[in-house]
Protein backbone atom coordinates (compact mmCIF):
# COMPACT_ATOMS: atom_id res chain seq x y z
CA UNK A 1 0.00 0.00 0.00
CA UNK A 2 1.12 3.50 -0.84
CA UNK A 3 1.71 6.11 1.72
CA UNK A 4 1.62 9.49 1.22
CA UNK A 5 2.01 12.54 3.63
CA UNK A 6 0.00 15.63 3.38
CA UNK A 7 1.67 19.48 2.80
CA UNK A 8 0.42 20.28 6.39
CA UNK A 9 2.61 16.90 7.93
CA UNK A 10 5.79 17.37 5.21
CA UNK A 11 5.70 21.16 6.94
CA UNK A 12 5.30 19.73 10.71
CA UNK A 13 8.13 17.54 10.02
CA UNK A 14 10.08 20.37 9.12
CA UNK A 15 8.89 22.02 12.22
CA UNK A 16 10.00 19.36 14.61
CA UNK A 17 13.63 18.90 13.31
CA UNK A 18 14.25 22.56 13.74
CA UNK A 19 13.18 22.75 17.42
CA UNK A 20 15.16 19.61 17.89
CA UNK A 21 18.29 21.21 15.34
CA UNK A 22 18.59 23.95 18.25
CA UNK A 23 19.95 21.94 20.66
CA UNK A 24 21.17 19.04 18.58
CA UNK A 25 21.15 19.18 15.20
CA UNK A 26 22.44 15.74 14.72
CA UNK A 27 19.42 14.22 16.85
CA UNK A 28 17.19 16.52 14.81
CA UNK A 29 18.43 14.21 11.62
CA UNK A 30 18.09 10.96 13.06
CA UNK A 31 14.31 12.04 15.04
CA UNK A 32 13.01 13.21 11.46
CA UNK A 33 14.19 10.33 10.26
CA UNK A 34 12.59 7.86 12.29
CA UNK A 35 9.26 9.74 12.09
CA UNK A 36 8.87 9.68 8.48
CA UNK A 37 9.90 5.92 8.48
CA UNK A 38 7.06 5.24 11.48
CA UNK A 39 4.95 7.22 8.71
CA UNK A 40 6.11 4.43 5.47
CA UNK A 41 5.90 1.76 7.88
CA UNK A 42 1.89 2.52 7.96
CA UNK A 43 1.82 0.69 4.66
CA UNK A 44 2.16 -2.92 6.38
CA UNK A 45 -0.64 -2.85 8.49
CA UNK A 46 -2.38 0.47 8.09
CA UNK A 47 -5.50 -0.61 10.26
CA UNK A 48 -2.66 -1.70 13.38
CA UNK A 49 -3.60 1.60 14.98
CA UNK A 50 -6.96 2.97 16.76
CA UNK A 51 -8.96 5.23 15.52
CA UNK A 52 -9.02 8.74 17.07
CA UNK A 53 -11.74 8.95 19.98
CA UNK A 54 -14.28 11.21 18.43
CA UNK A 55 -13.17 11.21 15.20
CA UNK A 56 -14.12 7.54 14.13
CA UNK A 57 -16.63 8.61 11.51
CA UNK A 58 -13.87 10.30 10.00
CA UNK A 59 -11.74 7.31 9.86
CA UNK A 60 -8.77 9.04 11.57
CA UNK A 61 -6.57 6.96 13.19
CA UNK A 62 -3.28 7.23 15.52
CA UNK A 63 0.37 5.96 15.52
CA UNK A 64 2.54 7.11 18.54
CA UNK A 65 5.78 7.60 17.94
CA UNK A 66 8.16 9.27 20.99
CA UNK A 67 5.95 11.95 21.60
CA UNK A 68 4.56 12.56 18.65
CA UNK A 69 0.98 10.93 17.18
CA UNK A 70 0.98 10.20 13.32
CA UNK A 71 -2.73 11.10 12.43
CA UNK A 72 -3.45 9.00 9.04
CA UNK A 73 -6.75 7.70 7.35
CA UNK A 74 -6.45 4.45 5.10
CA UNK A 75 -8.32 3.83 1.73
CA UNK A 76 -8.14 0.87 -0.46
CA UNK A 77 -5.01 2.40 -2.00
CA UNK A 78 -3.04 4.55 0.11
CA UNK A 79 -2.38 5.47 3.61
CA UNK A 80 -2.23 9.74 4.02
CA UNK A 81 -0.63 10.47 6.99
CA UNK A 82 -2.68 14.48 7.92
CA UNK A 83 -0.60 15.94 10.38
CA UNK A 84 2.75 14.95 12.91
CA UNK A 85 2.00 16.77 16.19
CA UNK A 86 3.19 16.39 19.80
CA UNK A 87 1.00 14.94 22.41
CA UNK A 88 0.89 17.28 24.19
CA UNK A 89 -0.91 19.28 21.45
CA UNK A 90 -4.54 20.59 21.25
CA UNK A 91 -5.31 18.43 18.11
CA UNK A 92 -8.70 19.09 18.50
CA UNK A 93 -9.35 21.57 16.20
CA UNK A 94 -6.93 20.55 13.96
CA UNK A 95 -8.23 17.58 12.94
CA UNK A 96 -11.80 17.66 11.37
CA UNK A 97 -14.24 15.81 9.46
CA UNK A 98 -15.05 17.67 5.63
Amino acid sequence: MKVRLSAEAETELETIGDRIAQDDPARAVSFVTELRQACLALAEFPRRFPRVAGFEGCGVRHRVHGNYLIFYRVDESEVFVLHVLHWAMDYGPILFCG
